[in-house]
């Protein structure tokens, strides 16, 4: 395997996952993919990115789970690939899409499953960011000028598809701390102490494991 290290990012909605990632980046050196990554997985699949768009990092009927995996997992080719309902083909090709950033160089990932697609990958670290519940609903409410009450809407609505998502996708739970390398409250340390814990983070990785990964 190569060197490269992969951060992946959970966060929770309002919790500054993304800003945190991007600031992270630019420490390191490297590049964040959020939405990047969907126009990346289209080019590389021949789809359109708006469809893409339309089915990011929601959760699709579950009963046919199976089947799509069993065929992920046996390799699957162009006609069996071509038959599949199309919120299926978009979460495969965004599958293979991170898998092959991964195996090109360092970056960051922002949410989409990115931690299970690289659960073998041995230097991917794993990072969910949350935050109280009160200081994510004043971050919305600032950021996009919206009503308490609608900021709080928004937030649930947000993580319980994030949730659907990667609850169904994976097989672990969104969210739950064993599941991650390293979980942090933003609202606690902020933006700039987040990025702080998980750079140390990596050092003490990195010096403990004698890991050969490059940034």
């Amino acid at each position: 395997m190569n060197g490269n290290l992969i951060i992946t990012i959970g966060r929770e909605y309002g919790s500054a996952g993304k800003e945190i990632g991007t600031v992270l980046a630019d420490r390191l050196g490297i590049k964040c993919y959020d939405k990047e990554l969907l126009a990346k997985a289209a080019k590389e699949s021949g789809m359109c990115q708006e469809i893409f768009e339309n089915h990011d990092e929601k959760p699709t009927n579950s009963f046919l789970y199976s089947l799509v995996m069993d065929t992920y997992s046996m390799g699957y080719s162009t006609s069996v690939f071509n038959d599949m309902p199309l919120n299926h083909k978009v979460f495969l090709a965004q599958f293979d899409a991170i898998k092959k950033l991964a195996s090109e160089e360092s970056c960051v990932i922002v949410g989409r499953c990115a931690d299970y697609a690289l659960e073998e990958f041995p230097n991917e670290i794993s990072i969910f960011i949350s935050a109280d519940i009160e200081a994510r609903i004043q971050r919305i409410m600032r950021i996009y000028s919206l009503t308490e009450d609608k900021a709080r809407d928004v937030i649930l609505k947000t993580d319980k598809k994030r949730a659907n998502y990667y609850n169904y996708y994976s097989n672990k739970k969104w969210g739950e701390a064993k599941g991650y390398d390293l979980c942090i409250n933003s609202a606690k340390v902020g933006v700039e102490g987040a990025v702080e814990i998980i750079e140390n983070y990596i050092k003490t990785k990195k010096n403990a494991s004698n890991n050969k990964f490059h940034i």
